[in-house]
């Protein structure tokens, strides 16, 4: 009796080691096949050039926004300002989905800030380039001094101005 119950507990420990060593074996292929999952889509958001911008990327934000143009600007600020309202936290929304949708514009402004930026460096290499400044300065006339000291007159007047200003609020 004690000989068929050392068998019974051999071929049990047998059986639970096999399980484990291809459980443990299971691990490994699935840990592989995530880590080189994660490469390939680490590669193809480089590729795609679109980088997320505080967390979040471009195609993420348009479909928050449920934008599909973004040259549509007042759709974007409309659909922004409609989600926003909604997920305020006195009309029982969200603070999480409020800030979703505040990150989502603030990544759209970003890109367009981006694509205006490019379409001006376009416009200023496509312009001739500005003559060469002349070799020695023109000589200082009577008008263009007057000229500098309207300006500094008128810089002093704004000043004074905007402190009177800020005096008769306070």
């Amino acid at each position: 009796m004690a000989k068929h119950f050392v068998k019974i507990l051999v071929y049990g420990a047998q059986s639970v080691g096999r399980a484990f060593v291809k459980a443990v074996r299971q691990e490994i292929d699935a840990s592989r096949a995530a880590a080189q999952q994660h490469r390939a889509n680490r590669l193809s958001r480089a590729k795609t050039h679109d980088p997320a911008v505080k967390g979040m990327t471009l195609h993420e934000a348009q479909q928050i926004l449920n934008v599909k143009d973004l040259s549509n600007l007042a759709e974007i600020r409309g659909n922004y300002e409609h989600l926003f309202r909604a997920n305020e936290k006195a009309t029982g929304g969200s603070l999480y989905l409020q800030s979703k949708v505040f990150r989502a514009k603030e990544r759209i402004d970003r890109e367009l800030q981006i694509r205006l930026e490019k379409a001006i460096k376009q416009t200023q290499g496509a312009t001739p380039s500005s003559p060469a400044p002349p070799s020695s300065p023109p000589p200082a006339t009577a008008t263009t001094a007057t000229t500098a000291t309207t300006a500094t007159t008128a810089t002093a007047t704004t000043a004074e101005t905007a402190t009177a200003t800020k005096a008769n609020q306070a």
